[in-house]
């Protein structure tokens, strides 16, 4: 029976495209009703698109396979941005104020538009994350309401590279692939396997991809810090292929016999590991070749650690994504970062219902995938399908990412997490042109009409002018005939 309500996630990632299609029950619970992966290991690179025409066409497999397993057309997809040069910075915008001014939502939506209209060199702000805001000396989450004479607001501005933010969604627009929503793919996960205590408390969420590694800070329930490595898995595999093998069998060692820590006194010098049928490494500088790499990357993660949130992260480091999976991760990160509370997110906290190993599994591997998937509120289905793979009925007119966003939203009406499309971000720009022009002719206009007024009172006075002066004239020669 085709399926005729449910959400559709897409996850580019840096080994496979994942498209994911599920229902949200009423007890708030996700049925996942499919799953489609696509190899982009040719096209994607650090999370990056490089190749726009193979990425649409991956895009446009993965809807056609879930169209076809879900019998219902696909509408329009949530996606998720991550990848390589993804990095937080820290903004101000400060506002003066006439003395004792009570602060009205006006005034803080008007810093938070600023902070949204801020430039950076060959950079696009995805995403801006209040940290708090300065009333005068103090410091408040809200301050609606509080009498000040000056108005700060510190935010955490989320950047990536527009030309990575321009093909990404010129790759959609080039399969025909409407979308409903752009969200910030690590604040995704984020939201589907932190907890409430550990946010609060202070966290990384440290996500062990393929060919990246991101790093997350949490403090007071606010992201503090985040930072895209361009290290991974796959650097570990690349590592173990210098023993002259191909990458593939170098893969299947690492997943074999890799651990991220092997305490000296337990390997065996004599021990060999077979390579091939011919050849094989021994157990010691197998183990140097994947600690060396990885104690690589933990640095990194540490290093991205801001220092006024080192001392403060009570809940822990958590750690997600397929790296994860590796023996002894938990033990290798305490080891290097000396902090104690450490766990693995091998699932969303979310509960999931599936038939499919992808999801049952609890690797990790889908939990960013599943976030973005709890994150969707729009029905993404469209039009059922037929046996023979017609549709049922007149064919509806297809949907565009501009037709979804045509009304631009404020910084206001933005939620956290939220990636503006390129095609509302065209709009809003449209629509402040028009407004700019607007504002210009009206104000020509008033200054037409101010000069017109002056004009006008200009010839009164001078009519009024020339009349008393008549006047006087004539009041002079009656005066001058009457003596």
């Amino acid at each position: 029976m085709p399926a005729r309500d449910f959400i559709v996630a897409i996850e580019l990632g840096s080994s496979k495209v994942t498209g994911i299609a599920g229902k949200k029950n009423l007890d708030g619970s996700i049925q996942v009703l499919a799953v489609v992966k696509e190899d982009s290991s040719s096209f994607i690179r650090k999370g990056i698109v490089y190749n726009i025409d193979k990425t649409a066409q991956c895009l446009t497999n993965i809807v056609k396979k879930l169209t076809n397993t879900l019998k219902t057309e696909i509408s329009h997809v949530y996606v998720g941005v991550g990848g390589q040069s993804i990095r937080s910075v820290k903004n101000e915008i400060i506002k003066d104020l006439p003395t004792d001014t009570i602060v009205k939502q006006e005034m803080v939506n008007e810093l938070m538009d600023a902070n949204r209209n801020m430039t950076y060199p060959d950079q696009e702000i995805l995403d801006a994350a209040t940290q708090e805001y300065k009333v005068d000396s103090q410091y408040q989450q809200d301050p609606v309401g509080i009498q000040c004479s000056r108005l700060t607001g510190n935010f955490l501005n989320i950047l990536w590279r527009k030309l990575f933010y321009k093909n990404l969604n010129k790759c959609f627009d080039q399969a025909g692939i409407a979308i409903a929503e752009m969200y910030l793919a690590p604040l995704a996960l984020a939201d589907s396997v932190l907890t409430d205590a550990e946010r609060r408390s202070g966290c990384a969420l440290v996500d062990l991809g393929a060919d990246t590694t991101t790093v997350s800070v949490y403090y007071k329930n606010i992201l503090r810090h985040l930072a895209v490595i361009p290290l991974g898995g796959s650097n570990i595999t690349k590592d173990i292929a210098s023993l002259q093998m191909e990458e593939s069998e170098a893969e299947k060692m690492k997943l074999k016999y890799a651990s991220a820590y092997t305490d000296n006194n337990d390997i065996d010098n004599t021990l060999m590991l077979p390579i091939d049928a011919e050849r094989s490494v021994e157990s010691r500088k197998f183990i140097d070749i994947v600690e060396a790499r990885l104690e690589e990357i933990i640095a990194n993660v540490w290093y991205q650690v801001p220092n006024e949130y080192a001392d403060k992260l009570l809940g822990g480091i958590i750690l997600t994504g397929g790296g994860s999976n590796m023996k002894n991760i938990e033990k290798a990160f305490r080891n290097h970062t000396h902090v104690e509370k450490i766990r693995t997110a091998k699932f969303v906290l979310n509960s999931i219902h599936a038939n499919t190993p992808d999801i049952n599994n609890h690797n990790g591997m889908m939990n960013t995938v599943l976030g973005l998937l709890a994150k969707g509120d729009m029905n993404c289905a469209g039009n059922e399908i037929s046996e023979n793979g017609d549709l049922f009925g007149p064919k509806s007119p297809s949907t565009t990412t501009a037709d979804i966003h045509n009304k631009p939203r404020t910084a206001n009406e933005i939620k956290s997490g939220i990636v503006i499309t390129e095609a509302e971000k065209l709009k809003a720009q449209e629509e402040a042109e028009r407004k700019a022009q607007e504002d210009a002719e009206r104000k020509a206009k008033e200054e037409a009409e101010r000069k017109a007024k002056e004009e006008a009172e200009r010839k009164a006075n001078a009519g009024m002018k020339k009349t008393l002066s008549k006047f006087r004239t004539f009041v002079n020669k009656f005066l001058t005939e009457e003596e």
